[in-house]
């Protein structure tokens, strides 16, 4: 088989998606979390007083419901997981602290990602996450997870590769660009995100299981050629893409399951106490004064 090189990604547009692509895999190994330490937190038994990968996990649907209810996109929440798992990767951390470091890692990936005037304020993060801490502990505990992380925050995550993959995979196919679909593989990811283990993957073969499996549920010959030209570029090994691919076809076969809460199906919704809403700013609870509506704008029986 041919390698993916300049030959095959002809035009300057391809010469810069292959530059693009061995810049992300030089990269990808600084930003994984530390294996070892998420094996500790995978072999924690459940208690009061230590962190487990159930605790994790919870926290990790926070961050997607926080990110689903401010707006943020899907590189935020992918970012804030990446910095949670890392930062919770070195410490050894107290399940009473991960309210705060969560609300503080979905706040510093918004800053990195997010255009200045989608930020949310940091009081209105800790009101809407109920987290229990105030502004000061939040400015903290930020600047105890920029320091352990060496203010390393902006990260080569798998969406990074997910989304540069689905860009070679649509600049050399024959077939329609709308078949391959970006926000449905954004959402597998999240689903895997969701899941501890899946932090223990590379970036690269994270994101080349998602794109595979969904090839191969298209039935294209085109689509997975290109595949195998990507995976024998980035140097993948056989039996680790093999691994990796039965435990994301499994978490996918469980997210799309009709037990499951799948990520994005609806907006969230937020029910508050009297007490909390009292406390709450007025634009997220106040009603406008709207007009009645005449009855005679209702529609007729042949508008029916």
């Amino acid at each position: 088989m041919k390698d993916l090189g300049a030959e095959y990604l002809a035009g300057r547009e391809g010469v810069q998606l292959l530059g693009l692509l061995n810049l992300y895999l030089e990269q990808e190994q600084r930003f994984q979390p530390r294996e070892k330490g998420l094996s500790l937190i995978e072999a924690t038994p459940e208690n009061d007083n230590s962190l487990c990968s159930r605790l994790r996990n919870a926290k990790v649907e926070d961050l997607r419901s926080l990110t689903n209810f401010f707006g943020s996109c899907t590189e935020t929440f992918v970012l804030a997981v990446n910095i949670l798992d890392r930062f919770l990767a070195l410490m050894k951390v107290k399940p009473k602290h991960l309210s705060c470091i969560g609300v503080c890692c979905f706040l510093l990936a918004a800053r990195i990602v997010e255009e200045e005037c989608n930020i949310p304020s940091t009081h209105d993060v800790i009101r809407i996450s109920q987290c229990k801490c105030t502004a000061s502990d939040i400015n903290r505990m930020e600047k105890i997870i920029s320091e352990k992380l060496h203010y390393e925050l902006e990260a080569t995550t798998a969406l990074n590769f997910l989304h540069l993959y689905h860009t070679i995979v649509l600049c050399h196919t024959s077939e329609r660009k709308e078949i391959l679909s970006l926000d449905k593989l954004e959402a597998q990811l999240k689903a895997c995100n969701c899941r501890l283990i899946f932090s223990k993957a590379k970036p690269s073969i994270l994101a080349l299981c998602l794109l595979n499996l969904e090839v191969e549920t298209l039935k294209s010959i085109e689509l997975l050629e290109i595949l195998l030209l990507v995976k024998k570029h980035s140097k993948i090994n056989d039996s680790e893409f093999i691994y990796w691919r039965e435990l994301v076809s499994k978490c996918l076969a469980e997210y799309s399951s009709p037990e499951c809460c799948k990520p994005d199906l609806k907006k969230l919704v937020w029910i508050v106490s009297r007490r909390t809403a009292q406390n709450l700013h007025n634009s997220y609870y106040s009603v406008p004064e709207l007009p009645t509506i005449p009855e005679g704008g209702c529609f007729d029986e042949s508008e029916r």
